[in-house]
């Protein structure tokens, strides 16, 4: 296995990563992109299949669910992106065969990503996507949860990086999964997750939670969610998070998952 780190920055005017709890009325987003999103957006990248029938996952998911990847957001308001309300009339036949369906929107304003990934360069189809991200082509065109939100890239890199466990304090540049924590509530009864912080005094400090898709049920067919973070605040070594890699040339770590 060679692997090696790149990241490229998605934007998009609008983006809809629509929850999957709400059947009528508003139908809210996501805020971040998760990783089931980004597999979509990888797979258009690299020319894989979508969605082909039912009870079986796409080309795209079975090529690249384990590829690991991490998020970082850009542009944003501690954490937060702009969002708006939409509503239309689904025009569709079998939407309205009870009468016109109206629909009512949750919609992300000007969302922007860096999105790191870590492709093995043996597997010709993650080489194939490393070759496209670098070179700034796309076989599909990518878009954030609806065709009507399609998404580009202008930066793009590889990256030179190290694996190495922080012995201080260190910023984290990506969202990161809450539950990756090795705590000590085992044997501290008072633990607080907050005590893996360094709440050291930041400009415009903020600590933003999400829970967000990682994976999916292959039985249920339903995402699988985990509880996710993003802060400004640097964090202390105790806090042990898997998968960091450091990025010397930028002086930061970024987490995959």
């Amino acid at each position: 296995m060679r692997p090696t780190l790149i990241s490229f920055d998605l934007r998009a005017g609008f983006g809809v990563f629509k929850k999957p709890d709400v059947n009528e009325g508003l139908q809210p987003t996501f805020n971040m992109l998760h990783k089931p999103a980004l597999l979509g957006i990888l797979g258009a990248i690299a020319g894989l299949e979508g969605y082909q029938q039912r009870s079986e996952f796409p080309a795209y998911y079975r090529a690249l669910k384990n590829l690991k990847v991490g998020i970082e957001p850009l542009d944003h308001e501690k954490g937060n992106f702009t969002k708006t309300v939409i509503k239309y009339t689904n025009t569709v036949g079998y939407a309205n065969a009870d009468g016109n369906l109206i629909v009512t929107e949750q919609t992300l304003r000007s969302p922007a990503y860096r999105c790191y990934l870590l492709p093995d360069l043996d597997n010709p189809v993650q080489a194939r996507l490393h070759d496209s991200i670098l070179s700034g082509e796309a076989e599909f065109l990518p878009y954030f949860g609806k065709n009507e939100c399609s998404a580009w890239w202008e930066t793009s890199a590889e990256h030179e990086v190290s694996i190495e466990s922080p012995t201080e304090s260190f910023a984290l540049a990506t969202i990161f999964k809450r539950g990756d924590w090795t705590v000590r509530e085992e044997i501290e009864d008072n633990f607080d997750a907050f005590d893996l912080l360094d709440i050291a005094p930041v400009a415009d400090s903020f600590i933003y939670f999400e829970r967000l898709p990682v994976s999916f049920d292959e039985r249920l067919f339903q995402y699988q969610l985990g509880d996710f973070a993003f802060t400004n605040f640097n964090l202390k070594p105790t806090a042990h998070l898997d998968n960091l890699f450091f990025l010397p040339n930028e002086q930061k770590y970024v987490q995959l998952f």
